[in-house]
């Protein structure tokens, strides 16, 4: 089944990519495996010049794979940008603190002599969301490589092209073959590829399901998995808060890549003697936000990353306002051709 990337801003499907054969996984799996073996063997400036050559192309790079970025999942451009700097800001970070981070650690037992030391494991594989398609990546796969380690990523299916990037700029800065693999595989094919013996480890951030799935595999096999999973993270506001201040804090913490990330205020629980004053500022300000083509560096409010997303946020605000919520601003879509949509607020 091909692996579309769908522009969210026209709904129009720009490329497809057909998924990964399991003759093509197997042989990822064996390229990885015996890079493994002889990339463990390197010292640690070879793999920080190798770091500062990502990061260094991704600089380089800034507009093109911004551009990626907001086309193919519908970042504002700005933010595209800047996820860009992040990212290349991560790979110099491992790169240059890498060697101090790993180093022996001396241990005082009070017989003999000890020591801590950090060494790598072999082939892990990180599962990667859309929200931050190259962020995500980079601080997985940075520490991972510095350290010795060789990585195979999955990333998130409606972003395959910001993950064939990201594997070609690992190529550009010469990376040597199965140091860095890019799987296009289905969500569904994740657990097959963790029970792998030749991976000794895997990373999810994504869906509590996703994360569940993942760590079912990996504990079956016992073998170390990390999870970041959803949250539901509240925004409280006191008596004694400065409102204009608090209401533009508020802004930038539910609308932060169109509010799809994982540590945006999801709820807003004010204390009843200012929550009508709070809810006419933050309604005000919200209503101000220029809604549009997310490349427009003067658009505020972009789409959503799909249409699925949409369409699930359209029968949240119908479902809400059933059950007895207040719609004070917006509740439908903007345009159904893309999927520019206001995000709701509303008061139970």
């Amino acid at each position: 089944m091909p692996i579309a990337s769908i522009n969210p801003f026209t709904n129009e499907v720009v490329e497809s990519f057909e998924e990964m054969s399991p003759e093509a996984i197997e042989k990822a799996l064996c390229t990885a495996n015996a890079r493994f073996h002889q990339w463990r063997k390197t010292g640690y400036e070879e793999r920080s010049k190798l770091l500062r050559r990502v990061a260094g192309i991704m600089r380089g790079k800034k507009t093109e794979l911004a551009i990626l970025i907001t086309t193919e999942m519908g970042k504002r451009i700005s933010e595209s940008e800047g996820e860009i700097d992040l990212s290349a800001d991560i790979f110099d970070y491992y790169a240059d603190n890498g060697p101090a981070f790993l180093a022996d650690r001396p241990l005082k037992p009070k017989l003999g002599k000890a020591f801590i030391r950090s060494g790598p494991i072999g082939v892990l594989l990180g599962v990667e969301p859309w929200n931050f398609p190259f962020y995500q990546v980079a601080r997985f796969a940075a520490p991972k490589v510095m350290i010795g380690n060789v990585v195979l990523v999955k990333h998130a299916s409606n972003v395959p092209r910001c993950r064939i990037a990201i594997e070609k700029i690992f190529k550009e800065a010469g990376a040597p073959e199965g140091l860095y693999t890019n799987l296009l595989i289905p969500g569904n094919k994740i657990s097959v590829v963790v029970s792998d013996d030749r991976i000794k480890g895997a990373s999810l951030t994504g869906s509590e399901n996703a994360g569940s799935d993942l760590a079912a595999a990996a504990g079956k096999s016992l073998k170390k998995s990390v999870l970041e999973l959803g949250g539901s993270d509240a925004f409280i506001v006191l008596e004694d808060a400065d409102l204009d201040k608090t209401v533009e804090w508020a802004y930038v913490g539910r609308m932060n890549n169109t509010g799809q990330c994982c540590v945006a205020a999801k709820r807003f629980i004010v204390v009843e003697e200012i929550a009508d004053v709070f809810s006419k500022k933050f309604v005000a300000r919200m209503s101000k936000l220029k809604v549009g083509d997310p490349l427009d560096p003067k658009t505020e409010l972009g789409p959503l990353s799909s249409e699925a997303a949409a369409a699930q946020l359209e029968e949240q605000i119908q479902r809400a306002v059933k059950e007895g919520a207040t719609l004070l601003l917006g509740g439908k879509r903007i345009n159904r051709k893309g999927l520019s949509s206001r995000r709701r607020f509303s008061r139970m």
